[in-house]
C-alpha cells in the first residue's frame, strides 16, 4: 500500500460553478470521492489538498518527501504559469509526480501555456476534463507497481 497525493491549485475550491465551458460541472469534492475509490480499489491510500495560498502547496509538497508519500498528482492551476517555489519545492523533494489540467492548456490564452513544472513531471495531462485525474492516479498505481526498491522511486525512475 502506498499514499498518494493530490493537490489543487488556486479556484479549484469552485469547480462546479467556475466557468464550466473550461472545467466542468464536477464539484471538487465529488472527484476527491472518485479518486479515492480508485486508489483504495487497487490497495493504496490517497489524500487531496485544495488551497488558493501558494506557500500551503509548497509546504504540502515539502511535507510529502517526509512523510513516506509515494506520489503526487497536482493540478497547479494558476501557479502552473508562475510558481518557481512550488517548481522548486518539487526539485528538493525529488517524488515522482504527474501534473494535471481539466481545460487544455495548449487551446486556452499564450500565458496559460508555460508551465514551469511540466519538465520534472512524469507525466501531463491537459484538457480531458475530471477523467484527466482519474488517469493520472492509474498512471500513478502502475508507477508504483513498476517501481522496485533497487531501481528507485525518485521522479520518473521506474
Amino acid at each position: 500500500m502506498a499514499d498518494i497525493l493530490v493537490l489543487h491549485g488556486p479556484n479549484l475550491n469552485l469547480l462546479g460553478r467556475r466557468e464550466p465551458q473550461h472545467y466542468g460541472h464536477d464539484t471538487l469534492a465529488a472527484i476527491d470521492q472518485r479518486l479515492a475509490a480508485l486508489a483504495a480499489a487497487h490497495g493504496h491510500r490517497l489524500r487531496s489538498l485544495q488551497s488558493n495560498a501558494e506557500h500551503e502547496l509548497v509546504e504540502a509538497v515539502q511535507r510529502a518527501g517526509e512523510d513516506g508519500t509515494a506520489f503526487i498528482v497536482i493540478n497547479p492551476a494558476a501557479y502552473t504559469h508562475s510558481s518557481i517555489a512550488l517548481r522548486d519545492a518539487f526539485a528538493a523533494v525529488g517524488l515522482p509526480f504527474i501534473e494535471v489540467h481539466l481545460s487544455n492548456i495548449h487551446a486556452r490564452e499564450p500565458f496559460r501555456r508555460r508551465s514551469y513544472l511540466a519538465d520534472l513531471a512524469c507525466g501531463v495531462i491537459s484538457g480531458l476534463g475530471p477523467k484527466g485525474y482519474e488517469l493520472a492516479v492509474l498512471a500513478a498505481i502502475d508507477h508504483l507497481a513498476q517501481r522496485t526498491p533497487d531501481r528507485g522511486a525518485r521522479r520518473g525512475h521506474s
